[in-house]
């Protein structure tokens, strides 16, 4: 008899370890997200360092020197092959003479692994266009003028053009919201969605390429020799501008 219980035990623990090896042990893991931006005029890499002497060529034929780029982008998404969305807060003001204004680190940052697409906000939607209520960006002088809207800008980008020629002209391309008329505005910031797939099986880099030279080719090609100065409460011009960056954003590298 204790033999046949000492074989009923036997079988049993052959039995229930067969069965632990096939069960499926699952586990998530997560990871940090750091943003970086960087940025070209088609190929060309622009930096602080050659921002100010780079000579570039837009669509249109005019040949430009930059001067300042200055702009805001804010609610960064990372949406999952699910279509659940992971919001990050805060908002992100580069600097293009400052390289340290590249990197958007969100305070809470951290994200189950998996595959995503990027969105996020050119400028401020209407919730956060509010005039006065960012601290930093009223230092950086970043307000749009309450005649014209209110809140702040979205872009500033200065330069000169036609600098080939003996007569080169001051180019001032900012953004922010729409004036329609006396007391009527529009509001003038665009949602960008990239489409391609960002694997995270770790902490990771998140590099968005910043294609300036799109701003003046796609879909509008812009003359600055008609649309120079001023921009600000031309309301063709801001929504031109609305158009184009739509497609000045890519998805880079993936650094793990």
């Amino acid at each position: 008899m204790k033999k046949i219980a000492t074989l009923l035990i036997v079988l049993f623990v052959a039995f229930a370890c067969n069965n632990d090896n096939n069960i499926e042990v699952t586990s998530s893991s997560d990871a940090d997200i750091t943003f970086n931006f960087t940025h070209i005029w088609d190929e060309t890499l622009i930096t602080s360092s050659n921002l100010e002497n780079e000579t570039v060529t837009n669509a249109n034929g005019e040949v430009i020197n930059m001067d300042r780029i200055r702009y805001l982008v804010s609610r960064f998404e990372l949406v999952n092959t699910s279509g659940e969305s992971f919001a990050f807060e805060g908002y992100k003001f580069t600097d293009l003479s400052d390289e340290a204004s590249y990197n958007f680190v969100p305070e809470l940052n951290t994200i189950a692994t998996g595959t995503y697409t990027l969105k996020f906000i050119w400028g401020f939607n209407e919730t956060d266009n509010i005039d006065g209520a960012y601290g930093d960006l009223n230092i950086a002088n970043w307000s749009w003028p309450a005649a014209i809207g209110g809140g702040y800008h979205f872009m500033q980008f200065d330069g000169m053009y036609n600098v080939d020629t003996t007569n080169p002209s001051p180019f001032n391309f900012h953004n922010g919201t729409a004036r329609v008329n006396d007391g009527v505005f529009e509001q003038n910031f665009a949602v960008i969605e990239l489409e391609t797939p960002i694997q995270i099986s770790g902490d990771a880099v998140i590099e968005v390429k910043m294609d300036i030279a799109e701003f003046f080719k796609n879909p509008n090609t812009w003359d600055l020799n008609v649309l120079d100065t001023p921009l600000m409460p031309n309301y063709d011009a801001q929504k031109m501008m609305q158009q184009n960056v739509t497609s000045v954003f890519s998805i880079g590298e993936i650094s793990e």
